[in-house]
């Protein structure tokens, strides 16, 4: 199937953009946003939906669905905060998911990511229609901050950031956002070490806090959130439409760390989604640190999602 042919849902809470057929949101302004977007002129066809009265049309036949719904942080506010409301959301959306359009790759961006992706799962297994191939937790803009803020700080042997790949492996959230620094490409003349490498890493893992505190209040990581959702979301409708060897790093399920179900890292995509699982390659011994010691946070934030999937959903 060609990659136009594909169908892309969006979920967010103020403005829905789609990728090819459909966008759904709960705001009432979101059909109009449709209209509007459905007069640019290129190949995609756009659409809006509104509440949950309309997600079965929105959802049916869609071939992949980007779920970034939820409340945003707000200074003070760590991802593990959002977790009691965009847990259930995550949860409401991915059962529709697995009623509308089961075979759908999805990619799941809300927050806290490291427990929302185990609660698509769990919701999936429930529905009969579990397959990890197909649930991919988008941590592309912890890739998209490195390579700024490395290119950033070697210039000259970075004149392009775009050619520039640093592969963030683990989950995402603070120390879980693990830098491979060793394996950026193109190679640097100078490695990064001591004070340096230390306020590298501190400040790709607080990159969120950053805006969060940058924005005073009024919300988080919107506009750099959205380009790295559009280029995750491009990659997959690429592999799904048959083109060979794109790799995404995503939180997904693997068996890279026995003790962890999901884990961040290079994948490579394909029809059906992840088509193999790359791993984290060679890592220096300050990575190999950084790696065991986020495990008992994953692990904990897996187990979360986990047993809130599986606890009973109360009458509303």
């Amino acid at each position: 199937m060609r990659k136009t042919d594909r169908r892309a849902i969006f979920k967010i809470t103020q403005l829905s953009i789609a990728l090819n057929k459909s966008t759904d949101d709960i705001s009432p302004m979101v059909t109009g946003v449709g209209v509007d977007l459905s007069h640019i002129s290129t190949i995609s066809e756009v659409k809006g939906f509104c509440g949950n009265d309309q997600i079965e049309e929105a959802l049916t036949g869609c071939d992949l669905v980007i779920i970034p719904a939820g409340i945003p942080r707000k200074p003070g506010m760590t991802r593990d905060d959002l977790f009691k409301i965009n847990a259930g959301i995550v949860r409401d959306l991915v059962q529709n998911v697995a009623k509308f359009c089961p075979n759908a790759v999805l990619n799941i961006i809300s927050n806290p990511v490291n427990s929302t992706v185990p609660i698509a799962a769990e919701v999936m297994k429930k529905n009969d229609c579990y397959d990890p191939k197909k649930i991919l937790g988008v941590t592309t803009l912890d890739v998209m901050r490195a390579k700024t803020f490395v290119a950033g700080l070697r210039p000259d042997d970075i004149k392009d950031v775009t050619l520039c790949d640093v592969p963030v492996v683990g989950g995402h959230a603070g120390t879980t956002i693990i830098p491979l620094l060793s394996q950026v490409t193109p190679k640097l003349s100078k490695p990064f070490e001591g004070e340096e490498l230390t306020a590298l890493v501190t400040r790709i893992q607080n990159a969120g806090t950053e805006v969060v505190d940058a924005k005073a209040g009024a919300g988080s990581a919107t506009l750099s959130m959205a380009l790295a959702a559009e280029n995750m979301a491009t990659s997959c409708l690429r592999a799904m439409s048959g083109e060979k060897g794109i790799v995404e790093c995503a939180y997904v399920a693997s068996e890279v760390i026995p003790e962890l179900a999901f884990f961040a890292c290079k994948c490579e995509l394909g029809e059906s989604g992840v088509e193999k699982v790359l791993g984290c390659g060679e890592m220096d011994s300050y990575e190999k640190v950084q790696v065991s010691n986020a495990v008992a946070e994953l692990k904990a934030s897996i187990d979360k999602g986990v047993e809130f999937a599986n606890a009973p959903v109360a009458e509303k």
